[in-house]
Parts: C-alpha cells; sequence; structure tokens
C-alpha cells in the first residue's frame, strides 16, 4: 500500500499485540450468584417459557463468536468479535473462554449483534467501543479524535530519551487529540510540566476526561492551532503527531480511515504542511539544546531531516518502527555556530 495513509493502516496489524488489553479491565469473574445461561433462562421465562435447547445453543458464547466471525469480513474477525463481546458483557477475554457454554440473554445478544453490523459496515473498534489502551494507559476515544496506534508509541519512547526522570521539565505536545502522547509522557514523568493543544474543542474535552479518569495532573491544554493555541513561552521537548498524509491519497476513502477526523490525517498536496509550519515555528518555543520531535510517514524522513537542517537542527535522526520503516525524527535546537 503506498503512501502516508499506509502507515497509519498498517498499524491495524499490531491490534492483536495490544488490542485486546484494552477490554480486559471487566477483571475475571469467575465467581457469581448467577451464570449468564441463569439470567437468559430467566428473561426467556418471563417472556412466557423456558429456553429450548436450539436457542440455548444459538446463544452462547461460543456461537456467537463462531456467527460474528462469519459476519466480519475483516482478517482479524476473531479476535474483533472477542473484543466486541467483552464489551457488551464487560468481562474478560479470559473468561470468555471459560465460559464458552454459557447462554446470553436476548438483550446483549441485541447489543451485540448491533455493534457487529456497525464493524461489517467499517466502523472502527475503537469507536464502537469508546475505548483504546496507548502506553498501558485506558483511554476514551470518540470521532472527534485520531485513534492511538501502536507505532506511535515509538515517539513516546524517543522523547522520554531527552527528558530526564527526575526535575522539573517542560514538555509540549501540539495536536494532542486524545491527549495519548502527552499523558505517557507526564505518566512516565510526574515532575515534568506538560502543555498540550488542539484546534479542536472536542478532541480537548475527550483529552481532558481522560487526564480526570487516569488522575494524572501534570497537563494544561490549550485550544488553537499549533504554537497559536499557547503565550510565547520556552519547553525542553516539543512532541507532536501531526497530519501527514497527502490530501489526493485515495487510502483516506477506505478502511477506519473513512470515520477519522481529516484535520488529523491530511496535511497538504505532499502531507508536509504541517510539519513545515512546526519545525519553522519551533526554534521560537524551544530553550537551548531543546529537542523536537515528531511522527512522519515512512518516505517523509529525508524531507524532513532536511527541513531541520534548514531551520538550524543539529543530532538529527529518525527512529524506525517495528517494520523497519522511519517513522519518529528529532532535533536539537542548535547554538549559533554549531
Amino acid at each position: 500500500m503506498a503512501g502516508e495513509c499506509a502507515d497509519r493502516l498498517v498499524a491495524q496489524r499490531f491490534c492483536s499485540l495490544w488490542q485486546g488489553r484494552i477490554l480486559a479491565r471487566g477483571g475475571e469473574i469467575c465467581a457469581q450468584t448467577h451464570s449468564h445461561t441463569d439470567r437468559a433462562d430467566r428473561y426467556h421465562r418471563r417472556r412466557g417459557g423456558a429456553l429450548n435447547e436450539a436457542e440455548k445453543k444459538s446463544s452462547t458464547v461460543r456461537a456467537l463468536l463462531l456467527e460474528a466471525a462469519r459476519i466480519l469480513p475483516t482478517p482479524e474477525a476473531r479476535l474483533e468479535a472477542e473484543i466486541l463481546l467483552v464489551f457488551v458483557l464487560d468481562v474478560s477475554r479470559t473468561w470468555l473462554f471459560a465460559h464458552a457454554d454459557d447462554g446470553i440473554d436476548a438483550v446483549r445478544i441485541e447489543r451485540y449483534r448491533g455493534l457487529l453490523a456497525a464493524r461489517a459496515a467499517g466502523q472502527p473498534i475503537a469507536y464502537l467501543t469508546g475505548r483504546r489502551e496507548f502506553w498501558s494507559l485506558p483511554l476514551q476515544i470518540t470521532a472527534d479524535t485520531l485513534i492511538p496506534r501502536a507505532d506511535t508509541e515509538l515517539l513516546v519512547e524517543q522523547a522520554l530519551l531527552h527528558i530526564p526522570q527526575s526535575g522539573i521539565v517542560d514538555i509540549l505536545d501540539l495536536g494532542t487529540g486524545s491527549g495519548a502522547i502527552a499523558l505517557a509522557l507526564a505518566h512516565e514523568r510526574p515532575q515534568a510540566r506538560v502543555v498540550a493543544t488542539d484546534l479542536s474543542c472536542a478532541a480537548l474535552a475527550v483529552a481532558r476526561g481522560n487526564t480526570q479518569q487516569l488522575g494524572i495532573g501534570n497537563i494544561r491544554f490549550c485550544a488553537g492551532s499549533w504554537f497559536s493555541a499557547i503565550e510565547p513561552q520556552y519547553f525542553d521537548v516539543i512532541v507532536s503527531n501531526p497530519p501527514y498524509i497527502r490530501t489526493s491519497d485515495h487510502h483516506l476513502g477506505e478502511g477506519d480511515l473513512r470515520f477519522e477526523p481529516i484535520s488529523a490525517l491530511a496535511s497538504g498536496v505532499d502531507g508536509l504542511d504541517a510539519i513545515r509550519e512546526i519545525v519553522y515555528d519551533a526554534r521560537a518555543y524551544l530553550k537551548p539544546d531543546g529537542w523536537l520531535l515528531f511522527e512522519h510517514g515512512w518516505d517523509q524522513a529525508a524531507e524532513i531531516r532536511a527541513l531541520l537542517r534548514k531551520s538550524g537542527f543539529v543530532d538529527i535522526a529518525t527512529s524506525r518502527d517495528i517494520e523497519q520503516r522511519d517513522r519518529v525524527t528529532s532535533g536539537k535546537l542548535g547554538r549559533i555556530g554549531e
């Protein structure tokens, strides 16, 4: 798949590495007063009679997962079926395996099949469940935010290399969306002072909600476009996962990307409009020897390194993701004479 859009899509291949962790928050439900089978029986008795054997078999966890795997057109249909059922039942994935022959009540079956239909129509799993895990932090997600991807954790990893574990450090996250990057950095560096910006007030509402839910108190949010969202001030580290897909890339109309905010995905003819603006303006907001890091497309690293050199950055480096694709580029603000 060509173009930067392929980078956004390829991350979906790794959902099996960590997406299953998203919904494992329900815990093990090994001892309950009544099983799902009992509840299903009671539901049908209220309607005038007990379940017959055929009905019981078609409403078990095992049967519903098999049905879902046939309905979903995705390569990871079984995993997605489990994630959605875990969400509906509010249990763990382990519980599904231990209770494969338990019956599910009709109300939950109806809800589950509604989610399956939406997923079969292309709706992203994260938007259907409203949940996504990033950096082992459970996040709430809406259609107002970009869905956090596993490969963006590389940006967090590289940023942490330039942030001491103790002491006050000022960090800026541009285009925070759900707050994923800012929250990860604030969580790892609790003494840091993190500022996170976004043009979308709806996205900022989601980020603030995640901050409150996680109990992370060292983040301040500001609304606006890139640096215009903040007053003049200086930062030790600036990070961003800006839009970097070419506006003409046809993949924007395919897969999960159809449902994500276009402003968080595409940026000009070559996909570099936002990155150019960030690189050009960053000098006025970085402390001496401050670092600028951002995610980008697999074929954009050379151009971005040139942009950084032209703007006076030094020690420029590009890091690769798990598929050995150029993913994150960083540079240090050079001093006069460097």
